[in-house]
């Protein structure tokens, strides 16, 4: 497995390319990451518009909204099916 690094440290080393100009070929050299790590950082974090990157093992938080939203729309359709089969119920013992 290769080196791991944090979404801090990815965050700072995009900024001093995209930002301060640096070339990623010197901040290869300098940092001794390959220049192909840093083109997919520098990418990802073009793509995120700066923001921070997500650490491993932790989703991004419109990800984690999706989730949360999937989540709760599960328990409300359970809810829903719920009261169906009570209302069904109690039509049955009114009559």
């Amino acid at each position: 497995m290769g080196k791991v690094f944090s979404p801090e440290f990815k965050g700072q080393v995009c900024k001093r390319i995209v930002e301060g100009g640096e070339k990623v070929s010197q901040v290869s050299l300098e940092l001794d990451i390959h220049e192909n790590t840093l083109h997919n950082w520098v990418r990802t974090y073009k793509e995120r518009n700066g923001r921070p990157f997500v650490g491993s093992g932790n989703i991004k938080p419109e990800d984690a909204e999706m989730k949360r939203l999937q989540r709760e729309n599960k328990e409300l359709r359970e809810e829903i099916e719920i009261l169906k089969k009570a209302a069904a119920y109690f039509a049955r013992t009114v009559k």
